[in-house]
């Protein structure tokens, strides 16, 4: 007989009506009908594995895939509290040897549980991995946990981007945090040369023809993708294929204040008020002080955002993508008649923001999925005004400062305020600037009852230093420093711990193991 089915109040989807317990809610987004991936970042020190790790992370967090880095020089830092030189790294160092293998068996045990026990989808182990011997003790591991690999090989022959990098690491890292520049750049020469002895590249042409992977060579120029077996990883190539790391400015805001605005109603298709007419003005004047070159200026197809472009006296194109969030029934009702003519849809959007869909509307779930190519489009841009509507523009920020689905729909994102993105090496920086025209405040604050810790299982689970903060963490690894043979020093170095690097750091990370 067919089974019976009752639809979920909050997200309007139909569950079976039996007595069975409701699996965890895992993700936010597609739910994976295979196994758990581990991508294995492979590449020489100063070649951006670590930017690439974070940023790919922090997308599949934004679409709903629970991801996390694993970076194995984290481990190696606290194996070892003082760093003294690259001596530590020589191939013929065998009880330093012995300590790197130790770290990355412990962060293979942290991926382990992350992908078993703590609802992970995918786990970014990143290190240098440049030996084959290496990649088949991964290959061995993920092969004993029925865990797929995919491996991202980042390759530089770019003297001058190498040099560059190096140039941002050796002041970012905290193994030369109280070194003078001429040494630490000396020594992180040498230590890209004790890996250069020993390094094998994939090989997809022969050695690892039967491997799923994707090189990225010199920062984007060519790509080279080999046997990629399911859809996340033809998500995961199709991203690093549209990212860059050319320096640019993104500009969100919302339009100018509407009419309905100024009634209190959601949604519909209003055009602007005297007030939000004259934020079009007064952007126009913001645009033109910013003096930016070959600026896109990017609209939802919505009356409000248009006449707010249209000010600007400049092309712009039209995204039904941007459109605003559907309230479906509740289109063109103040927030009181919705509590009066839908209770307890006024009361389940209260629930769960980020799940609730609207009857015959969207929830935000729905709109971050419908957002995905403005995000891709945006990666592959220089300068860009987007201008938008506010459900969309917390769905952009959430992608862009790596917040959690909890938090997405409690961003403040105030009319006639332009927020600045200036994308930097693990993260974003955000300057918010107020035109200073008057507006009405459309910003609903997280209700009393909701303000209870959400549940971990919806949390981005990413170490990007603009995600939530990670639980304390036990201690992984026991001190090696016992056993390693100590170097002497580098001059004018004294080793220190220094937090998580920051915003305003290189574009490109670096990850040494």
């Amino acid at each position: 007989m067919p089974m019976e089915l009752t639809q979920s109040r909050i997200q309007k989807i139909w569950l079976p009506n039996d007595n069975r317990p409701a699996l965890p809610r895992r993700s936010c987004g597609p739910q994976l009908a295979n196994s758990p991936t581990v991508i294995v970042m492979v590449g020489l020190p100063a070649r951006g594995k670590t930017y690439i790790s974070k940023k790919l992370t922090r997308y599949l967090n934004w679409i709903g895939v629970p991801t996390k880095v694993f970076n194995v020089g984290e481990y190696r830092r606290e194996a070892v509290k003082h760093y003294s030189s690259y001596d530590f790294f020589r191939p013929d160092n065998e009880e330093a040897m012995k300590v790197r293998r130790q770290c990355a068996l412990a962060a293979l045990r942290d991926v382990k549980l992350y992908l078993t026990e703590e609802a992970g989808q995918i786990a970014v182990f990143d290190a240098t991995n440049t030996t084959r011997e290496r990649r088949g003790m991964i290959l061995n591991f993920a092969k004993e946990n029925g865990f797929k690999v995919f491996f991202i090989e980042s390759v530089c022959n770019d003297p001058t981007v190498v040099a560059t990098n190096v140039m941002e690491v050796k002041l970012s890292s905290p193994d030369y945090r109280d070194c003078n520049s001429t040494d630490a750049m000396e020594d992180f020469m040498k230590r890209i040369n004790c890996y250069q002895a020993s390094y094998q590249p994939l090989d997809p042409d022969d050695y690892d023809r039967e491997l799923s992977l994707i090189k990225v060579i010199d920062v984007g120029r060519r790509f080279l993708v080999n046997r990629v077996q399911d859809h996340i990883q033809s998500r995961i190539v199709y991203y690093l294929m549209n990212i860059h790391v050319q320096p640019r400015t993104i500009y969100l805001c919302r339009h100018g204040e509407s009419e309905f605005n100024l009634k209190g109603k959601i949604g519909g298709d209003s055009g602007l008020s005297n007030r939000g007419k004259k934020f079009a003005l007064a952007l126009n004047k913001f645009v033109g002080e910013q003096n930016l070159k070959d600026l896109k200026v990017w609209t939802s197809q919505l009356k409000r955002t248009i006449q707010t472009a249209e000010a600007l006296q400049l092309p712009y194109e039209q995204w039904k993508a941007l459109n605003e969030i559907d309230a479906g029934v509740c289109e063109e009702m103040t927030y009181e008649e919705i509590r009066e003519q839908h209770p307890e849809e006024f009361a389940l959007r209260d629930q769960d923001k980020y799940y609730y869909r609207y009857p015959s509307g969207e929830s935000y779930q729905d709109l971050v999925q419908r957002l995905e190519p403005v995000i891709m489009e945006l990666e592959r841009q220089e300068n860009v005004l987007v201008i938008c509507h506010q459900a969309v523009m917390r769905c952009l920020l959430a992608y862009f400062l790596d917040k959690s689905a909890d938090e997405m729909p409690y961003l403040k994102c105030p009319l006639h305020t332009v927020l600045k993105l200036t994308p930097v090496a693990y993260g974003c920086r955000v300057e918010s600037i107020s035109l200073n025209i008057e507006a009405v405040n459309t910003h609903r604050e997280r209700p009393e009852e909701a303000k209870k810790g959400p549940n971990p299982l919806m949390r981005r689970n990413s170490v990007t230093p603009l995600a939530s903060p990670e639980p304390t963490k036990k201690p992984r690894i026991n001190s090696f420093e016992e056993h390693v043979a100590v170097s002497s020093a580098l001059p004018g170095c004294v080793p220190q711990e220094v937090p998580t690097q920051l915003p305003g750091q290189p574009l490109l990370g670096k990850a040494c193991l």
